[in-house]
């Protein structure tokens, strides 16, 4: 297809001409396409299918919001979200070029006010796949130089602190420098407090609400009443002309405020796909690092391994240090998890990963095998967030099953629930 129409220079930005590669020839696979947990929307599943619609709808896709005349019926509801999206970055093109704005209006129909850039930047990591989002947000910065979020502090100033943006601040944090990086700081600070804050006291109920029957406490509350203790300690005030006890001294069980010692240890991949978790998992970090007699660390890793376990207290600065995207070394993360111990039955691992092994998979099983053997406790986490709604290699799940691990996919709280049983 050529970037010229007739009588007029239509461009046809290059993420758009790779989606008319593929439909031009449309009974064979689309190559490398995610699966449907992976990518989003349903209508991604028939990028398998040869189906003549998605390849109608791409071409529609490349085209743009001048080709809705001639393709009306080309794009379905969510087709016409990827068209907004994709309009949002690539219109640029035909301002550019001094193209008339009212073709958008007889056109797509777009009505309604512009997405800011967190909420245009989350459409399109919900909208399409890994691999047509690093395109496409490589081109925003890149050819299109719409660096506002990561050059201007007054946009950032302005902009609502919440989870959409720690996301996008996480995405680009490399590229900031100075004021903008300072100010972009401070709102991964407040997003993430607020997050802990939230989180905490739900985790505290669970993580240290059951009774302590070794350990008595002052303070009178009726359902920590320890009567056999009590019956026992008042027995010299029995009155045997009126055949009652009289008690003048309670006792009381305290609440736990203190386990046998536990080293619980967070592996956290920190690939593109799985940053609510890594987010989740710094948070929560910092949560059990808290809780009385538990050791914490933490650990990142792509194909390299860092130890962040200095900064698990302050999940802010902990996750200022990751890096997004890369390779998957698990193997590798594993092995140096396993350096850590010290007590092996008493210690949790907790490996938060798609288990996209990019590694050699006998490498990761057999740490993993060599760990439960040993007497640790493993969790491999599939997702660790608010919807727990995982991607991942379900074939290395189970082999990591079978090597001795529980898999999982759960919330913060969940996680708590789950730690707590371990403990017991």
């Amino acid at each position: 297809m050529s970037d010229q129409s007739q009588g007029t220079s239509v461009p046809v930005p290059p993420v758009l001409r790779h989606l008319s590669a593929e439909s031009s020839a449309p009974h064979d696979p689309a190559p490398s396409q995610p699966s449907q947990a992976e990518s989003g929307p349903p209508h991604h599943e028939a990028t398998q299918s040869g189906d003549p619609h998605l390849a109608l709808a791409r071409w529609r896709l490349m085209l743009g919001r001048f080709a809705q005349d001639a393709m009306p019926n080309a794009l379905d509801g969510a087709g016409m979200q990827m068209d907004a999206t994709l309009d949002f970055l690539y219109g640029r093109e035909y301002r550019e070029r001094g193209m008339r704005e009212e073709g958008a209006e007889r056109g797509a129909g777009l009505g309604g006010s512009a997405p800011t850039i967190p909420e245009w930047l989350h459409q399109v990591r919900t909208l399409f796949p890994q691999e047509t989002v690093e395109i496409i947000e490589k081109h925003a910065l890149d050819r299109y130089e719409m660096t506002e979020l990561v050059t201007d502090p007054q946009v950032l100033e302005k902009l609502e602190p919440n989870l959409d943006l720690l996301k996008t601040i996480m995405t680009y944090k490399g590229m900031m420098h100075g004021e903008v990086l300072e100010m972009a700081r401070r709102i991964v600070r407040q997003v993430v407090e607020d997050l802990k804050r939230r989180l905490t006291d739900s985790v505290r109920r669970v993580m240290v609400g059951k009774l302590n029957r070794f350990q008595h406490s002052p303070l009178k509350v009726a359902q920590n009443l320890d009567w056999r203790r009590t019956i026992r300690s008042n027995l010299k005030h029995y009155d045997p002309d009126r055949q009652r006890l009289i008690v003048q001294n309670l006792s009381f069980f305290s609440r736990v405020e203190r386990h046998l010692p536990w080293h619980v240890i967070l592996a956290v991949d920190e690939s593109g796909s799985m940053m609510d978790s890594v987010i989740h998992s710094a948070v929560m970090a910092g949560i059990l690092a808290g809780m009385p007699s538990l050791k914490v660390s933490l650990v990142i890793f792509d194909t390299a391994v860092v130890d962040l376990s200095d900064r698990v207290d302050d999940p802010t600065e902990a996750l200022m240090s990751v890096q997004l995207g890369g390779g998957t070394d698990i193997g590798k993360a594993m092995a140096y998890c396993e350096t850590l111990f010290e007590n092996p039955r008493r210690t949790i691992v907790v490996l938060v990963s798609d288990f996209m092994e990019g590694g050699p998979p006998a490498n990761l099983i057999g740490v993993v095998k060599h760990m439960c053997e040993a007497g640790a406790k493993v969790l491999g986490l599939a997702a660790l967030d608010p919807d727990a709604k995982p991607a991942y290699d379900r074939q290395m799940a189970e082999r990591l099953s079978a090597a001795g691990a529980d898999i999982a996919a759960l919330t913060p709280l969940q996680l708590a629930e789950w730690l707590i049983k371990v403990i017991r």
